[in-house]
């Protein structure tokens, strides 16, 4: 068994679409039209196009809006995401006008940094040793 596919309950799928892409560069894997407004829009890595999707999905839950403000309430991040290396990621972004509500923290072998994604979620980024 593996994670073929994860979501993260997106404000604005337009919006969401140009920060997921533009900003944090992942690559666009499906846009499909889901009833009259909303749309099945996946985005992966483009060093694993045949990996893990992340589902740009519509918050559009009455149970959504609780959840996510109570998590960033208590700056709890939405999801994980590896990079190579979190200081010069935590650079790269916020000269892109990324907020973060946590700088690079190193926690033993892992370093954090956690920023908003403009559409409702915290995220976090982290190097892990190889």
């Amino acid at each position: 068994m593996k994670i073929h596919l994860t979501s993260v309950f997106v404000d604005d799928q337009v919006k969401a679409l140009h920060f997921y892409t533009e900003i944090l560069g992942f690559v666009k894997k499906y846009d499909v039209p889901v009833g009259e407004k909303d749309r099945w829009l996946t985005v992966v890595s483009p060093e694993e196009p045949g990996g893990t999707e992340l589902l740009l999905e519509p918050a559009g839950h009455p149970a959504v809006k609780p959840y996510r403000d109570a998590l960033v309430r208590d700056g709890i991040p939405l999801a994980q995401f590896a990079v190579q290396d979190v200081r010069a990621e935590y650079e790269r972004l916020r000269a892109l006008g990324v907020r973060f509500v946590q700088t690079p923290l190193d926690m033993g072998p892992v370093t954090t940094a956690v920023f908003d994604d403009t559409c409702g979620n915290l995220i976090q980024i982290a190097t892990r040793p190889e």
